[in-house]
């Protein structure tokens, strides 16, 4: 195969594989593992050290499993069904459960570490981040993955035909670039949290998001992207569950109210935009607490290095914006092996839609755990078949498909710190975000079309400041798909609330897609009917 460019490089370095899978969380292990599994040759590229890098390495997470017992599913299914706004669709939560429960079947046989009760038994409950993922690397290797640590992705490379067939970027640590011819590509790289420094996100820029769009890809729930994490104001932890044993307060001591509660977290927003807001656990028992500690062990470093006590001092919190890392959008999928709408390319993990088995809301990792280790699997296995069928084709010539940062007709380069300053300007806002509203939905939009066509006339990056200036341009791109497609809801659904259009719908039970660059749009996607079994009496 040959790549039609620009420019050569000499120091270029080329690859070839069946699968590339471009991330190395959870999922792109899985991705990668499920891959070889079919036989495929598979490079997975990270862009940081994979097994150290993202969300999930320096925390842990809850794991949406359940054993394969028919009304114990049936509730886990109902209780997150209504809550999210009637989209998931109960087959897809299905397929999840029951891909998890065999997933952690093979950790636990694969040595790892899993709590016990007092009879002995595994509690296959939780994930700590650092032994799941070295073990997760360990585990690629061993099904004869070939691993590229810190060699972001730039772009996606395409043939004539508009078929996904490998990547290029950089090697960061090597100072060359690289390109790697495959049959098919995973995209695994994750959620976008607009580098609000919440723990483990800032390399979740949407650098996937931004590739699949330029190769046409479609997104699926961008709408449900305002998740907020709540954290210490002095450190980047947002373990948000701990604080359901928490008690808020104003600065001069008075308890917030309604901010403990099941809408607390609005309150707190709203209470925020105004003033500081402290808490403190001061409601977890002795044995609550035993258990935080042993359960979040980074929870509590940063008060560490305070020297406060979050059980008995009160210290101040905000809310950092996760989007879509805690949101469900993402990359559309169209069919049961998380294939994109462009031929060759799958999505897994927090790159995708998590609407399917989440509908408008997920809260957590629990479920993102749990589509991460399923989807991860099915798209690696999907993306292997596909390779296969396209083995002794002819050759082909292969077509670059980055744009904006990449190449650009114009003589001065844009500044990437600025552009992001810029979208978080637009993003980060609660009175923007997290209460939502038409006129100030079109007010952002109105300063984020404009500078999308600003860098589109702006020259390429220099290759020092190139990486920074593709996240850049992600951050925007992601934002505009997020706000145009909030604006097309005019309703509150899930996480997605709507201050002018306060109630829920029956008639947008429906899925928005959206995609495009220059020219952002959106679409409806009708569903089928509700799975009344699945609701409350009174709403059913």
């Amino acid at each position: 195969m040959s790549i039609a460019k620009e420019d050569t490089s000499a120091t270029e370095r080329e690859y070839s594989a069946d699968v590339l899978v471009i991330g190395g969380g959870p999922a792109g292990a899985w991705a990668a593992i499920g891959a070889a599994a079919k036989g495929a040759k598979v490079i997975l590229v990270d862009k940081g050290y994979c097994g150290a890098s993202g969300a999930t390495a320096p925390s842990g997470t809850a794991v949406w499993c359940v054993a394969p017992e028919a009304e114990a599913r049936k509730v886990a299914k109902a209780s997150r069904y209504a809550m999210g706004g009637e989209l998931a669709e109960p087959q897809w939560m299905d397929r999840v459960l029951e891909q998890t429960w065999r997933n952690l079947e093979l950790l636990a046989e694969w040595g790892y570490p899993f709590p016990v009760d007092e009879q002995g038994r595994q509690r296959w409950v939780s994930l700590q981040g650092p032994e799941y993922m070295r073990l997760m690397r360990k585990r690629v290797k061993q099904a004869g993955g070939r691993i590229l640590d810190h060699s972001p992705a730039l772009e996606l490379l395409v043939d004539e035909h508009g078929q996904v067939s490998g990547a290029t970027g950089i090697s960061r640590q090597k100072q060359q670039r690289w390109s790697v011819h495959a049959g098919a590509v995973v995209l695994a790289t994750g959620g976008v949290a607009f580098l609000s420094k919440a723990l483990g996100c800032n390399v979740l820029t949407g650098d996937g998001h931004l590739m699949a769009a330029e190769a046409g890809a479609e997104f699926s729930g961008m709408e449900f992207s305002n998740a907020y994490g709540l954290g210490p104001a002095f450190a980047s932890v947002t373990k948000s569950a701990l604080y359901s044993w928490a008690t808020f307060y104003h600065a001069d001591g008075r308890e917030i109210e309604g901010a403990g509660s099941a809408r607390g977290r609005g309150v707190i927003a709203k209470t925020l935009m105004n003033e500081p807001v402290f808490a403190c656990i001061d409601r977890a028992d002795a044995s609550t607490r035993q258990w935080m500690r042993s359960a979040q062990p980074n929870f509590f470093l940063p008060f560490q290095r305070m020297g406060l006590d979050p059980f008995s001092d009160r210290f101040p919190v905000t809310l950092r914006l996760e989007g879509t890392v805690r949101g469900t959008g993402g990359l559309r999928i169209c069919n049961d092996q998380c294939a994109t709408s462009v031929p060759g390319l799958y999505a897994a993990g927090d790159a995708a839609t998590r609407e399917l088995i989440c509908g408008a809301f997920t809260g957590g990792g629990s479920r993102n755990a749990a589509w991460a280790l399923s989807s991860g699997l099915w798209a690696g296995a999907g993306a292997a078949e596909f390779a296969r069928d396209q083995r002794g084709s002819a050759m082909r010539r292969l077509l670059q498909t980055g744009t904006v940062g990449l190449r650009g007709q114009g003589k001065h380069a844009f500044d990437p710190e600025a552009t992001i300053r810029a979208v978080q300007a637009e993003v980060f806002p609660y009175e923007r975000n997290w209460f939502r509203q038409g006129e100030r939905l079109d007010a952002s939009l109105g300063r984020l079309d404009p500078l999308w066509q600003q860098l589109r006339q702006a020259a390429p990056a220099s290759p020092e400041h190139l990486l920074r200036a593709r996240e850049a341009v992600a951050l925007l791109a992601t934002s505009r798909w997020m706000y145009r497609s909030a604006l097309a809801r005019t309703e509150s659904r899930g996480m997605h609330r709507r201050d002018d259009h306060p109630w829920l719908d029956p008639e947008q039970r429906h899925r928005l897609i959206s995609g495009g660059l220059d020219e952002v749009w959106t679409a409806r996607e009708t569903l089928g009917p509700a799975d009344h079994s699945l609701l409350p009496e009174k709403a059913a």
